[in-house]
């Protein structure tokens, strides 16, 4: 494995930075940044701005208007552009459009691509996932599916409740799950202003990252048609595999560049500080602390280039995105929590950035399933002697 990156991609990844740098980390404090997330007119102008930079949807393919990156490259753009908790945002990777559109590039239909997919990588329109229900419906066990299809005529109506679904308000598309007749689960794609699906409210929640924050839908007699169903019938379960493998990579990528921020802001911190007579960072305790950051920097950067890597080979690497998610959700914390604790009382207060990435990232430990329930499945796996790919190499 050679991860050193080519001239072209050093010169991406030094594009992007400046881009970060000088054009949409001004707008942090911008007022239409809110509790839950920057505003619709506020998304508009930053993804305005990467359109005009070029730097406009990296991970979708150049057919519908992306870079069609590699997620080699995906990895080093992403990293960039989380720097700014609004950069995924104007370089439309945030979830959940990302994991939205690598499905819809996986198993649409042409005619759903034109429809849905190409106004999503051209900035022009957001979707949601409608998966998660409140109880005793699906959630980290995605069997419990309650929401039902039922068959009527020539399509179904779909009936149940979806909560947590990030983005919902002000989604042009939904992608629901619902449960068959015969058990199975299916995907199906519909506008989220049809007559039979309603944002019932928005939920206040402790990250603020997300356009349209995060949403309780109603479906209530909402009428879907053989054209609407995405993929085939019955395979909902698989598609979400397919969709939720690369996306917690992408989730890795993104929260690396926040955590590389939070460091940033604490290490420049501690070197002007003065505690006892020196520099804040000279004292062992909070030097060790910058040590650890960097370790687990450098832990996480090397898991996701890893895992990258064997995605670009065309593995699976189910298994190793399920442990990249953990130890990249619990390094990444653990360098924003120590950075808070370097900052100490500004680390608390919205007197620096560190506090918001420390409440938006927190949740990262349980968005694309919880650490716990990642342990559980490697476990399972490691217990039954599926090797990860990167052993199979070599």
């Amino acid at each position: 494995m050679d991860f050193s990156l080519s001239p072209e991609l050093q010169e991406l990844q030094l594009r992007v930075r400046r881009f970060i740098a000088e054009q949409i980390l001004p707008f942090e404090g911008d007022p239409r940044y809110g509790a839950h997330g920057p505003s619709e007119d506020l998304r508009d102008e930053l993804v305005a701005l990467a359109r005009g930079a070029g730097l406009l949807t990296p991970q979708a393919s150049p057919e519908f208007g992306g870079m069609g990156l590699s997620h080699v490259a995906k990895a080093v753009v992403l990293e960039e552009a989380g720097y700014s908790s609004l950069g995924p945002t104007a370089l439309n990777v945030h979830a959940p459009d990302e994991g939205n559109m690598h499905l819809l590039e996986a198993v649409a239909t042409p005619a759903q691509k034109q429809r849905w997919l190409a106004p999503m990588v051209q900035g022009r329109l957001r979707s949601c996932f409608c998966m998660t229900e409140p109880p005793p419906g699906a959630g980290s066990d995605p069997s419990m599916l309650s929401t039902t299809a039922r068959r009527d005529g020539d399509g179904w109506v779909i009936d149940g409740i979806k909560w947590f679904i990030t983005g919902a308000r002000g989604a042009g598309l939904g992608i629901v799950m619902a449960r068959m007749e015969d058990g199975s689960a299916t995907m199906f794609l519909c506008e989220m202003d049809r007559p039979g699906i309603e944002v019932l409210r928005t939920m206040d929640a402790m990250d603020s990252c997300f356009t349209g924050g995060h949403g309780v839908v109603r479906l209530g007699g909402l009428r879907v048609s053989e054209a609407d169903v995405l993929g085939e019938l019955g395979q909902g379960m698989r598609y979400a595999q397919v969709r939720l493998a690369p996306a917690r990579l992408t989730h890795c990528m993104r929260w690396l560049g926040q955590a590389r921020r939070a460091h940033d802001e604490a290490l420049a911190y501690a070197r002007r500080r003065q505690a006892f007579g020196r520099p804040l960072g000279e004292h062992q305790g909070v030097g060790f602390m910058l040590a650890d950051n960097e370790m687990d920097l450098h832990t996480a950067r090397l898991h996701i280039w890893h895992t990258a890597w064997l995605l670009d080979r065309g593995e699976r690497a189910n298994f190793e995105s399920s442990r990249a998610k953990v130890v990249c959700s619990e390094a990444e914390w653990r360098v924003v929590d120590r950075c808070v604790q370097i900052l100490g009382g500004q680390g608390v207060t919205g007197e620096s950035v560190v506090a918001r990435i420390f409440a938006d990232l927190r949740a990262f430990r349980i968005y694309d399933g919880p650490s716990e329930v990642h342990r559980h499945s490697l476990g399972r796996k490691i217990l039954a002697g599926r090797r990860d790919a990167s052993l199979r190499q070599g």
